[in-house]
């Protein structure tokens, strides 16, 4: 099997800049969690461009979906922003493309002490290889059905939808 990896920014890759005080977006940090969650699994990394996911656009969500269309990969993992990473999940959904699609991300950045970044990563990277055709949300040790979940921003996890 050979993942595709689709970085879109998010929390997940935001910068510290300790001069301002500001998270914001420089290169990908990807390619170093790959090689720091030591995953052996044959994979492509392709970033879009990075943005947080308020920003988000029907364009942007556009351009995702296309990636998911043009890849040639069984399973998708996709790097997004927790704040909108529902609204994606409709949008690939959606599209019922026949492949297993997994969103990730992470509440606090990689690069910062306690970043769930690592694990969301490593799990997501899990379960694309045994879930079935589909869009998923793996969060917080959890797997959710794209269309089934929802970010609890008070507790700062993501649930079953009630």
């Amino acid at each position: 099997m050979t993942l595709r990896i689709i970085a879109t920014g998010g929390t997940f890759d935001k910068h510290y800049d300790e001069l301002t005080g500001k998270l914001g977006f420089g290169e990908s940090h990807l390619p170093a969690v790959l090689l720091r969650a030591r995953i052996t699994l044959a994979h492509t990394l392709q970033q879009l461009p990075l943005l947080d996911s308020l920003e988000m656009q029907d364009a942007d969500r556009a351009r995702v979906l296309a990636a998911c269309r043009d890849c040639s990969e069984p399973a998708i993992v996709i790097i997004h922003g927790t704040d909108t990473m529902g609204a994606t999940a409709a949008v690939l959904g959606a599209a019922a493309l026949e492949r297993t699609i997994v969103l990730s991300g992470a509440m606090i950045p990689y690069e910062i002490a306690n970043s769930d970044a690592l694990f969301n990563l490593g799990f997501a990277c899990g379960v694309a290889q045994t879930l079935p055709a589909g869009v998923y949300v793996a969060m917080n040790g959890q797997v959710f059905a794209w269309d089934k979940v929802e970010k609890n921003r008070t507790a700062g996890v993501f649930e079953a939808k009630a």
